[in-house]
C-alpha cells in the first residue's frame, strides 16, 4: 500500500547528460528514434475523501483492474522467483527461446483485442488536451512503497510537470502498480524495485512534449514531441502518450502506459529493442510498438501467462 508523504518540487534541470554509452545501472543506453495553491481547509467529516483518501482510494481500483487483467487471461497467482538478475545480465537464451516457442502458453494478460482502439473523452466527448509545453518544473510524489522483485535494489521517484494536469501521486500509486504486477520484471526475477520520496536511484517523470524533447535531448536522444525516452538517469515519459496512448496500439491509454513503464524500465536494465517474432504473436515489450506491429499483437507485459519472457528478434 502506498504511503504518504510530504510532496516536493523539483527544478526541470536534474538530468545531467550521461558521461558515457552506458546506463546508470550498467547497461547499455538505447536512442528511441522519432516515431498560490489556495491553503489547504480541513473537511467536514463525512464530506468527502481526503487527498490521502482519494490516492489510496484509486490504487485499490487500480489494483483491481490489473487484477481483473490477469486474472480474465488464466493468471494462478505468483511463482517462486528465478534468480536475481544483475544489471549487466540478459534474457538467457533458455527464457528467450521460451517466450519465442509459441502456442497458446505465450498469451500475455496485456495482450487486447484487435478492435480499434478507444480513447479518453471529456464529458462533451472531447479528446484531453496537452499542452505542448509546460513549466519545466516538477511536482514530486508524496507516496512511498514497500520494495517489490529480487536483486538489487532500486529505489525511484515519480515526478510530474506542473501544470500538466496529472496529479503525482496517482501517477505514482499507478506506476508503483505496473511495476509490481505479476507478469512485468519485478516479479521474475529481473530487478528490484521501490517507490520512495527523496533520495532515489532514478526519476520517473512525466513531463510535457517539449520539456521530455530538451530533457531526451540532453542525453543524445531525439524524441521528437512523441516519443518516451530513458537517460542515465532516470525516465522520461511523454505527456501525449500518456494521456493519449499510441495510434499503433491497439488498446487504451491505461494500458498503452503499462507498455511505456515496462518498456523504459527494460531499457532501463540494459535491454535494447526486439522486433516482432512472427505474426499473430504477442509484440515484445522491448519492441517499439508505437513504430507499428510488424503483424503482432499490442502487448503491454515482458512475461506471458505461462512465465515465459516474450521476447523476439535483436535489431
Amino acid at each position: 500500500m502506498a504511503q504518504r508523504n510530504d510532496r516536493r518540487r523539483r527544478p526541470g534541470s536534474a538530468y545531467d547528460r550521461p558521461q558515457d554509452d552506458r546506463s546508470r545501472y550498467g547497461g547499455p543506453r538505447y536512442d528511441r528514434p522519432p516515431d498560490a495553491r489556495a491553503p489547504r481547509t480541513r473537511p467536514q467529516e463525512g464530506t468527502r475523501l481526503t487527498r490521502r483518501g482519494r490516492v489510496l482510494a484509486g490504487l485499490l481500483s487500480l489494483a483491481a483492474v490489473l487484477g481483473g487483467a490477469y486474472a480474465s487471461a488464466g493468471w494462478q497467482g505468483d511463482a517462486e522467483p528465478s534468480a536475481p538478475w544483475t544489471a549487466e545480465a540478459r534474457p538467457s537464451s533458455a527464457a528467450g527461446a521460451a517466450g519465442t516457442a509459441g502456442g497458446q502458453g505465450d498469451r500475455a494478460a496485456g495482450e487486447v483485442s484487435s478492435d480499434p482502439p478507444s480513447r479518453p473523452r471529456d464529458a462533451e466527448g472531447r479528446a484531453p488536451r496537452v499542452p505542448e509545453t509546460g513549466s519545466g518544473t516538477f511536482a514530486a510524489a508524496g507516496v512511498s512503497g514497500t520494495p517489490v522483485g529480487s536483486g538489487t535494489l532500486r529505489r525511484y521517484e515519480v515526478q510530474v510537470e506542473e501544470g500538466s494536469g496529472v496529479s503525482a501521486d496517482e501517477a505514482a500509486a499507478e506506476i508503483q502498480a505496473i511495476v509490481a504486477h505479476p507478469l512485468g520484471w519485478a516479479r521474475n526475477g529481473r530487478g528490484r524495485f521501490q517507490l520512495v520520496t527523496g533520495k532515489a536511484d532514478f526519476v520517473i517523470r512525466i513531463a510535457t512534449p517539449g520539456t521530455a524533447d530538451r530533457l531526451c535531448a540532453e542525453a543524445g536522444l531525439d524524441t521528437g514531441g512523441q516519443l518516451n525516452c530513458e537517460t542515465g538517469k532516470g525516465v522520461v515519459v511523454n505527456l501525449r502518450r500518456w494521456l493519449l496512448g499510441s495510434p499503433q496500439f491497439t488498446g487504451p491509454p491505461a494500458q498503452y502506459r503499462h507498455l511505456i513503464i515496462n518498456h523504459e524500465l527494460g531499457h532501463a536494465l540494459g535491454l535494447g529493442h526486439l522486433g516482432c517474432p512472427g505474426p499473430g504473436r504477442p509484440a515484445p515489450v522491448m519492441m517499439q510498438q508505437i513504430k507499428g506491429l510488424d503483424g503482432c499483437r499490442s502487448n503491454a507485459w515482458p512475461y506471458g501467462t505461462n512465465r515465459a519472457y516474450l521476447s523476439g528478434p535483436t535489431l
